[in-house]
């Protein structure tokens, strides 16, 4: 007569892998041999460790159900249930299984769910200095994956829906059991047909084959911050690919690419230009027109300027972006006057140096040694506005 494997762990004929194992757990705690080492206690522990390898394995729970025993060898059951026992005391596994909740250390993880988070999508955008500096909207187009309007990301053609997986019967995973020296050795691998979801979709959505989602072709708009700049990225939340399953939307990241300028090379957020000046207006001192972000205004040049001086316009720079996105003030313009000594000099024009030359008792190449050049003493190396 087959045992009643139900009764022996006290659970129904509806119960669950959980129950069962939980069960299991309970007695064998109890019935340990180590806690309890009389024969009658060995011997229903065999009977408890022989009902729990029996219910959770699906081909021989199956057995048990059509009211057979795939433990009794003299009826061409499963083998028998012996394995490798000295005086009834289980495994390693089995000791692992009763305190640890893992048979063989191996337990099993349960089905995974359909439903996985996307995967973030990244698209460049190039800007000029004069967009990275007033911030910009743009309207970008991006190619994702989207959630399937025709089944809401179930997978399912509408009117059907997913079934149980027959080959895992759920669980996501195939369980292997294996006796060796130490004990049984459960193994787990994920299910190849439901692939580890633990369910399969019999009649798969048309318009996305059961995925949850298809690609789409979109218009996302962004808004672009105020002093952004070469290599920044600008996050939209959940506008990037939406998952497997119709699972959330990834991020989808705005890289910036600046192009460079004709007229300013940026420094973080201080901008930096050249401007050309006659020696006759560094020594004499001038007014000239300079080109900024907002535009131009009158940049004064102070009699005796010397080569290589700069002057720091406060303000006039790049927007200064913090982490949260706002600006907080501004960086500087720095511009830097190369003083122009012409190379071709008419008669007059000679004869006027050569006359400045003698009143400035810069005649002779032995006191020139002694002085900073035309313009008397070279002064600080930059001023600032």
């Amino acid at each position: 007569m087959a045992k009643d494997y139900y009764g022996i762990l006290g659970v129904s004929r509806e119960a669950d892998d959980g129950e069962i194992k939980r069960a299991y757990r309970k007695l064998a705690r109890e019935l340990h041999p180590d806690v309890n080492p009389d024969a009658e206690t060995q011997a229903r522990f065999q009977d408890v460790k022989n009902a729990y390898e029996v219910l959770t394995d699906p081909q021989k729970r199956r057995i048990v159900d059509l009211g057979g025993d795939p433990l009794d060898t003299s009826r061409g059951g499963g083998g028998g249930a012996g394995g490798f026992s000295s005086a009834g005391f289980g495994g390693l596994g089995d000791i692992m299984d009763a305190f640890f909740g893992a048979a063989g250390a191996t337990g099993g993880r349960g089905p995974r769910s359909r439903v996985q988070p996307g995967e973030d999508a990244l698209i460049r955008i190039d800007l000029t200095l004069e967009e990275c500096a007033t911030g910009v909207a743009r309207d970008l187009t991006v190619d994702t994956a989207v959630l399937c309007e025709k089944c809401h990301g179930g997978g399912a053609e509408p009117g059907t829906r997913t079934e149980t997986c027959d080959t895992c019967d759920g669980r996501g995973e195939i369980q292997n059991v294996q006796r060796s020296f130490i004990g049984q050795v459960v193994t787990a691998r994920a299910c190849p047909v439901c692939r580890g979801t633990g369910e399969i979709i019999p009649s798969p959505c048309s318009q996305c084959g059961g995925d949850g989602r298809v690609r789409s072709r979109r218009t996302v708009t962004v808004q672009v911050p105020a002093g952004v700049g070469d290599g920044m990225r600008i996050r939209m939340a959940n506008q990037g690919e939406v998952g497997p399953g119709g699972g959330p939307a990834g991020d989808l990241y705005i890289e910036v690419s600046e192009e460079r300028h004709d007229y300013f090379t940026r420094d973080g957020v201080d901008l930096h230009c050249h401007v050309s000046l006659p020696m006759t207006a560094a020594a004499l001192g001038t007014t000239l027109p300079q080109r900024t972000l907002e535009g131009e205004e009158e940049l004064t040049i102070e009699p005796g300027t010397q080569p290589n001086t700069t002057l720091t316009l406060r303000g006039r720079g790049m927007p200064r972006l913090r982490s949260t996105g706002r600006t907080d003030g501004r960086g500087d313009l720095l511009v830097h006057l190369d003083v122009q000594v012409p190379d071709r000099l008419d008669s007059r024009q000679t004869e006027l140096l050569r006359e400045l030359a003698e009143l400035r008792g810069e005649e002779r190449p032995e006191l020139a040694a002694h002085r900073n050049g035309l313009f008397g003493r070279r002064r600080s190396g930059g001023r600032t506005r």
